[in-house]
């Protein structure tokens, strides 16, 4: 009996803690269409956002396309033009163009800024 309600004692906090989640992530995930790929705390295509927040935990610049470019600034251009020249940073499957023209230049950096503070 004991194991059962711990069991759903853990259960109502896991729920709890995605729903926390959830309410915490920015509209512009869905706007953007960011879920169909990636997730806070799992791997779907690409990787889990807590991952990315913890490998740019510490960076202050993002080499793109040869450049170095202040951290923020580079992750948006990467996530705006997509991966150049095959695959990406987190393997073999490369960063789609999400906004090649910067209209949404906005709305990425917030995310980006999401991201990164889930290190």
């Amino acid at each position: 009996m004991k194991f059962i309600i711990a069991s759903l004692a853990l259960t109502a906090g896991l729920i709890i803690a995605a729903s926390a989640q959830a309410d915490a992530m920015p509209a512009e995930a869905k706007q953007l269409l960011c879920l169909n790929c990636h997730a806070v705390d799992h791997k779907i295509i690409g990787p889990a956002w807590r991952d990315v927040g913890k490998r740019y935990k510490n960076a202050k610049s993002f080499e793109y396309d040869g450049k170095q470019y202040p951290l923020v600034e580079g992750l948006v251009m990467k996530i705006s033009k997509g991966s150049r020249g095959g695959a990406g940073h987190w393997g073999n499957m490369p960063m789609p163009a999400e906004d090649p023209t910067g209209a949404k230049k906005d709305k990425i950096e917030k995310m980006i800024k999401f991201i990164l503070s889930l290190n």
